[in-house]
């Protein structure tokens, strides 16, 4: 993979994680809401956005593991930062839901 490549595979996980991140912020603001319904179709629609940036990583990591050098710079510790704390915040955001339907229960 030439320099140029790797770059475009890393801003790609970059977006795609940016992108999902960008749902889950609106499914936390519609749960704030209690707008349910559209919350968990932000939260699939990030988690389709997610795993995309994921499958992504995915061939790197394969391609490291059959010998191909994978080129490591701050643009791609940049990328799975983004990649990982967007994870993060979706296992974060379940219970924020969980806990504004309990409290809008009462």
């Amino acid at each position: 993979m030439t320099i140029e490549e790797m770059e475009m595979t890393t801003v790609e996980i970059v977006a795609f994680a940016g992108d999902a991140r960008s749902k889950y912020m609106e499914a936390l603001k519609a749960a704030n809401d209690a707008e349910y319904e559209k919350a968990e179709s932000l939260i699939e629609e990030g988690n389709e956005l997610i795993t995309e940036a994921h499958n992504t990583q995915t061939k790197l990591l394969q391609m490291e593991a059959s010998g191909d050098p994978v080129i490591i710079n701050f643009l791609t510790v940049h990328a799975q930062d983004h990649l990982m704390t967007t994870m993060l915040l979706r296992d974060v955001l379940k219970n924020f839901i969980n806990l504004y339907k309990k409290v809008n229960a009462k």
